[in-house]
């Protein structure tokens, strides 16, 4: 059964999580080699799918049955009206998409073992309008791939009226007086460390902390400083197209849960190990119940329902 959340105290949210960012097609092709300069190679297998960041999070938060809607921008074109078709199947409410003329962005990756080589064409995600009256009803919100001007403005806005945020920042910039109004700041071992010279956690100014290790697992600081490090599950890496996404949708979900940021952190781990061993960001998205089989399978003890 779908579950609802609302803030203590306030009225009931119409949504559970509003998702912020861009809507790509993603054409992911398996290569034993890269083409030297004007060559051709055939590809060993290829995938032709949606994606973008904050999309494939919610697509897994909206099969866990919460109520999701989303900020983002698409053509008038096929890709445009196959991304509202998704959504609306799945259940993402999409009042908050713009559609407009101009091209539906498009992410092309070249992947060999470990190395991805990736080309985008934003398109359409460059006009993406924040309705601040549509972000109001959500009790979060969860932000990636997103210029600084609209995180800024997205987490003043949603630190005002109470609405919490997660943001998997990337490369882009946070003003610390911003950074530290972020509930959950979510990014990768290099990113961490180009930002801030080491894997000191206590130098984030972030309420909660959620940064993922190199070769799995990850490290977690909540907001009353308790650091905990998340073990890694083995897993062969067919395409780690999207894996950072599932580990925050697991995140998310479990903080929403009212669980613990270790716990939470495990959830994202599990959902990033069943993502990497297929092809497609969204291949491995699965129901709660599904995941709820998978975590027994590797052994995982998650507080599922108990809350």
């Amino acid at each position: 059964m779908p579950r609802s959340f609302h803030r203590r105290g306030e009225r009931m949210a119409e949504f559970d999580v509003v998702g912020i960012g861009n809507l790509n097609y993603d054409i992911i092709m398996l290569i034993e080699r890269f083409p030297e300069f004007h060559e051709k190679v055939n590809a060993e297998e290829a995938f032709f799918g949606l994606g973008g960041a904050a999309a494939n999070t919610i697509s897994w938060l909206a099969h866990f049955g919460l109520r999701t809607g989303y900020i983002g921008a698409v053509g008038r074109d096929e890709i445009g009206q196959a991304h509202l078709s998704y959504f609306r199947r799945i259940g993402v409410d999409t009042g908050g998409i713009r559609v407009v003329d101009v091209p539906s962005g498009v992410a092309i990756a070249m992947i060999r073992g470990e190395d991805k080589r990736i080309v985008k064409y934003p398109g359409a995600n460059l006009f993406k309008d924040i309705d601040f009256d549509y972000l109001s009803r959500a009790r979060h919100v969860h932000l990636s791939s997103n210029p600084p001007e609209t995180i800024v403005d997205v987490v003043n806005f949603a630190n005002s009226r109470g609405i919490t945020v997660s943001l998997d920042i990337g490369e882009a910039e946070l003003p610390p007086e911003v950074e530290r109004k972020v509930d959950y700041l979510m990014m990768n071992e290099d990113e961490y460390r180009r930002k801030f010279g080491s894997l000191d956690l206590s130098l984030s100014g972030a309420k909660n902390l959620v940064v993922t290790l190199n070769g799995g697992g990850a490290l977690v600081r909540d907001a009353s400083g308790n650091v905990h490090e998340i073990r890694g599950l083995s897993a062969e890496v067919v395409d780690s197209t999207g894996a950072g996404d599932s580990f925050d949708a697991g995140v998310v979900y479990g903080v929403l849960n009212g669980w613990g940021l270790d716990d939470a952190a495990r959830l994202g781990m599990l959902l990033a190990y069943l993502t990497v061993q297929k092809v497609g960001a969204r291949s491995a998205v699965m129901s709660l119940e599904d995941v709820i089989a998978a975590a027994g399978k590797v052994g995982l003890n998650l507080p599922f329902g108990r809350n």
